[in-house]
């Protein structure tokens, strides 16, 4: 006998929607509308994966279809929401471009907060709050996660390590050395942040106020100079493999 195929089928289309969601009806408007009608091409009885951040994965199916909007009849929980590791990304700002990857790239590898520092060698004191959403959210949409990372309003480091929860360990970049990445975070806590400088890296003055804060620690990232974007990324994933979820199973 065939194989039963799978449903919802691998290839469903999957959406982040800001409303709650519960089993009934649910209306898809605006540009996600258009991209499931006009992209997806999608037809009455078509499936589509939904997440609110809050309430886990759904299963809609489409009852109908128009031009500019589809009702969706939503059937089902299909996952729960998420336990998401204890671990913020705390970043200077770097150009357009590289801050969206870096904020991409944060959701994908499970960071649960991304927060934009302001250091006085930061070169970028403006940020897009809408934009860097919104790569968020579809890097979510791609990889599977059913919570968007939060982000927080850029902050002073100063402002940031005044006011730094007890407990929390803060493992940050050293560009003058520190101890390897991977030892370090094996023997951290595993509620913990990762603290990235701008291109010029961090002066002295600041170093020397980071490491007064209880729980900091300075960690090296190899022997190479790592660009700021490529250095947020990989001590992610060291945290990752060292604390995080890459333990468990996929």
């Amino acid at each position: 006998m065939p194989a039963t195929p799978a449903w919802p089928p691998q290839s469903t289309p999957r959406l982040f929607v800001e409303a709650p969601l519960a089993v009934g009806p649910f209306r898809i408007e605006g540009p996600q509308a258009h991209y499931l009608v006009q992209v997806m091409r999608m037809k009455a009885g078509d499936p589509v994966k939904l997440f609110d951040g809050q309430s886990g994965e759904w299963l809609g199916v489409a009852a109908s279809v128009g031009k500019r909007d589809l009702m969706l009849d939503v059937t089902e929980q299909l996952r729960g929401v998420e336990t998401v590791p204890d671990l913020w990304l705390c970043a200077a700002p770097i150009k357009k471009g590289r801050i969206d990857w870096v904020a991409e790239k944060a959701c994908e590898l499970g960071v649960a907060r991304l927060v934009p520092v302001l250091t006085r060698r930061t070169v970028v004191d403006r940020l897009n709050g809408e934009r860097l959403r919104a790569h968020m959210i579809e890097a979510a949409e791609q990889c599977g996660r059913t919570a968007v990372p939060e982000l927080d309003e850029p902050v002073k480091l100063t402002a940031l390590l005044r006011d730094w929860p007890a407990g929390r360990t803060l493992f940050f970049a050293d560009e003058t050395g520190g101890e390897p990445a991977l030892e370090a975070m094996r023997g951290g806590g595993t509620s913990a942040a990762i603290l990235i400088g701008p291109e010029g890296g961090f002066d002295a003055d600041e170093r020397a106020t980071i490491r007064a804060v209880p729980g900091a620690v300075g960690i090296a990232l190899g022997p190479r100079i790592l660009r700021a974007d490529t250095a947020a990324a990989a001590a992610v994933a060291v945290w990752m493999a060292a604390k995080g979820d890459w333990q468990e199973g996929g």
